[in-house]
């Protein structure tokens, strides 16, 4: 006899790439299984556009990347993250936000843009490296949950 694993749809996952000028998003599809890029926002109005959009979709979990050095203490973007973070706590409560290492994400985005056969002209614009290496944090943050069953 087969059993059949039904999926039902549930929140979406949306990871963010935080930094001081721009911020990547990126949203995964209502069963949880596929990163896409969603948006590069400028870092002042993130909390106004997750807000937008939490009142369109159901989110689940919000996952910021969390800038390590190699060392793995905290570098100095930390900061600006952790304030971040408590403003979209404090705007959004009801979503909890989970932290996951960002550390190389912004060299594997480049190497997806080469990899991908993308125009120099292209690769050169720094919003699109963050929408990718949110995508990367969230695609990483997804593989990592399934192995804790």
């Amino acid at each position: 006899m087969y059993k059949y694993r039904i999926f039902a749809p549930m929140g979406r996952i949306i990871a963010i790439d935080y930094g001081r000028k721009r911020t990547g998003i990126a949203v995964t599809d209502t069963l949880q299984m596929i990163a896409n890029g969603l948006a590069t926002v400028p870092s002042g109005e993130v909390v106004k556009f997750l807000s937008d959009y939490v009142a369109k979709e159901p989110v689940d979990l919000f996952v910021v990347g969390e800038p390590k050095q190699m060392n793995n203490e905290p570098s100095e973007n930390m900061r600006y993250v952790e304030a971040f973070v408590k403003h979209l706590k404090r705007t959004l409560p009801d979503i909890p936000v989970a932290y996951y290492d960002e550390r190389f994400t912004s060299v594997m985005a480049h190497q997806a843009m080469l990899d991908g056969g993308l125009k120099k002209k292209k690769r050169q614009e720094k919003g699109l490296v963050d929408e990718i290496s949110a995508v990367i944090i969230l695609q990483a943050y997804l593989e990592s949950k399934k192995y804790q069953l």
